[in-house]
């Protein structure tokens, strides 16, 4: 099967133009000799290549690239399969971009293509990733993240709040996570983040329920949350509790009964933070949008959660423009060298910097994945990375320390 391929790097070194040719005749050389053709982009600091020809070889090459000397921050912008080699006549056609205006780069593109194949040509999916590398140039910086040795996590000896092991058990366990900002040593907020009496995840109490009691259930296990929030003296900061949209439907007084929740832990509504996830539809949209409107009155704030892998997405964000938007772990995994994650999660940030709203990076587990995010303007960060939920309890956190200058 013919697979395609395109990725982006940075040169590690400057690179002059004798040192771009000892580069490429050897793997010209190798590309030609495992069937492998295509066409590379370079502007003097990065390269963008496109790799076509048999799976195998193409991994096989992409895989040396990954692991090769002269290159850093490899990330993968496309991989796909076609009838047919759009670049069939070289093994790695060049051009440089330091010598070409955008669209002289755009026209030796489609020149360098074989012809046909009709369904490749300037509306081809490929020829656009191309081109629009060779015109974003000085105008769309590419986002790339410091090195991530450069840093290490280190957990700060702190006395950490814990519950009374002698207090009397609640129907409804939670386990504690801060949503931080590490270079400020700020923990943010914490969720709440119901769990079942065996420890099990919302999605498995949740399923374990009777359907005519998950919306009650939710919305009465809040009252655990605000009190543990209480034991443990959290009433300075702020707290997320996760609801189902529909909890805040089903029951007229929904709203009325959470401010109740709060008031009777000595808290404040302004520090209490209600994350809706997207985990189901929401069949009332009107309804939703004034329970919505009821929970902002009395001062409580709104964010979407798992933003990225629910129901409602986009429309949602346009409709009530929450607070915070939380960005799905899936999206999150591996950005710092995923193209298309790295694109998606740089327009939602973008998008939520004009419309006043608080990103939040969900999942986070990797130096390289903060690194990357960081660079892209994501302040606030939850994950493993920085720490692990606790029952009951308030769980360590590691901060990020330098360890190698600029």
């Amino acid at each position: 099967m013919l697979s395609t391929l395109i990725y982006r790097s940075r040169a590690v070194t400057p690179m002059t133009a004798q040192d771009l040719t000892d580069l490429l005749t050897p793997a010209r050389a190798r590309n030609a000799a495992m069937q492998v053709t295509g066409i590379l982009l370079f502007d003097g600091v990065h390269f963008v290549q496109l790799l076509e020809g048999p799976d195998e070889a193409v991994n096989l090459i992409f895989d040396a690239i990954q692991r090769d000397d002269a290159h850093r921050n490899v990330v993968l912008l496309m991989r796909d399969h076609g009838p047919a080699r759009r670049f069939g006549g070289d093994a790695m056609a060049l051009l440089d971009l330091r010598e070409l205006g955008p669209q002289q780069v755009s026209s030796r593109i489609l020149a360098k293509m074989k012809q046909p194949p009709r369904w490749a040509g300037s509306d081809d999916r490929v020829v656009k990733i191309l081109g629009w590398y060779a015109d974003a140039r000085g105008t769309d910086p590419i986002v790339e993240g410091e090195e991530a040795a450069n840093w290490q996590l280190v957990a700060i000896d702190a006395p950490l709040a814990q519950e009374d092991p002698a207090a009397p058990a609640r129907p409804y366990p939670f386990a504690l996570q801060p949503i931080v900002n590490p270079l400020r040593r700020e923990i943010t907020s914490f969720e709440f983040l119901i769990r079942s009496q065996a420890g099990g995840s919302p999605e498995q109490l949740f399923a374990s329920l009777d359907p005519a009691d998950r919306y009650r259930v939710d919305l009465e296990s809040k009252a655990s949350a605000f009190e543990l929030a209480r034991r443990l003296g959290l009433t300075d900061v702020k707290l997320s509790v996760n609801l189902l949209p529909m909890s805040l439907i089903e029951d007229p007084s929904a709203v009325d009964r959470l401010v109740d929740q709060v008031a009777a832990c000595a808290l404040l509504p302004q520090h209490v933070i209600v994350e809706i996830t997207e985990q189901e539809a929401i069949e009332r949209p009107r309804a939703f949008r004034d329970a919505i409107e009821r929970l902002r009155r009395a001062g409580i704030g709104v964010a979407i959660d798992d933003f990225g892998a629910g129901y409602a997405g986009l429309s949602l964000l346009a409709e009530f423009q929450p607070d915070k938007l939380k960005i799905d772990r899936q999206l999150i995994q591996n950005v710092h060298q995923d193209g298309p994650r790295q694109a998606i999660v740089s327009g939602i940030a973008r998008a939520c910097c004009a419309m006043g709203i608080t990103p939040v990076a969900e999942g986070v587990e990797r130096v390289e994945e903060w690194c990357w995010l960081q660079a892209a303007g994501i302040e606030r960060f939850q994950g493993y990375l920085f720490a692990k939920p606790a029952l009951n309890g308030v769980p360590a956190v590691r901060w990020p320390e330098r360890i190698r200058p600029r």
